[in-house]
């Protein structure tokens, strides 16, 4: 497998990694009254936001524009989840913003690989792609570190469950999850993962710093 990043990607996510110091949030809303909206929120993901159950996402620390967006998308169709989808209905966009900005303050996970076995093929897929299949790095987007891209809405990756991970690049690969909208980006790059790059992407992921 012949691994190559191009430089624009490259400095782009050196870029996004050159800060380890939270900006200011871009979401208008307030952190206090989204810690007092939490309390439903806590009985999946957690008390501070990180869930024990590998099968939900950690949100603590995720970025304020992500988080909003997925709410939304839960309310308004455009992401389906029996759960979530409940929650996001009861939620005024307020309330969005104001958990979206009240999570994103919160210190995110911090864990190790999944399986270390995996380490060969999971990093060099993560920081190069593969240029045989054309497979873009997710560090351009995710950046080296997995801290994201807020203002582009692209997640942060650090510390989440590779249980979680795994399905989400599942979900799109096989079109049950959309909500990456007209530009398909997660859906055409996870198509073209097989179950071993995913397994391996997905610990990789988890020990994200």
């Amino acid at each position: 497998m012949n691994m190559k990043l191009t430089p624009l990607f490259a400095l782009a996510g050196l870029a996004l990694a050159s800060t380890g110091i939270q900006a200011e949030s871009l979401v208008e809303g307030s952190a206090e009254a989204g810690k007092a909206r939490a309390l439903t929120c806590t009985a999946c993901h957690g008390p501070e936001g990180n869930s024990v159950s590998p099968m939900w996402p950690n949100i603590a620390g995720q970025n304020a524009p992500y988080l909003l967006a997925q709410l939304q998308a839960f309310k308004n169709g455009n992401r389906s989840d029996p759960l979530m989808t409940g929650q996001a209905m009861m939620l005024s966009d307020d309330d969005m913003a104001n958990l979206a900005v009240y999570f994103e303050s919160l210190p995110a996970a911090v864990q190790a690989v999944a399986d270390v076995k995996l380490l060969d093929r999971g990093e060099p897929l993560y920081r190069g792609g593969n240029q045989e299949d054309k497979t873009s790095a997710c560090l351009a987007c995710h950046g080296p570190t997995g801290r994201g891209n807020p203002a582009a809405k692209y997640p942060a990756l650090q510390g989440q469950h590779a249980a979680y991970i795994a399905k989400q690049l599942n979900d799109y690969a096989n079109g049950v999850r959309t909500s990456d909208g007209k530009t398909r980006v997660m859906r055409d790059i996870a198509a073209r993962l097989d179950k071993d790059d995913i397994a391996a992407l997905s610990s990789y992921v988890q020990g994200l710093k």
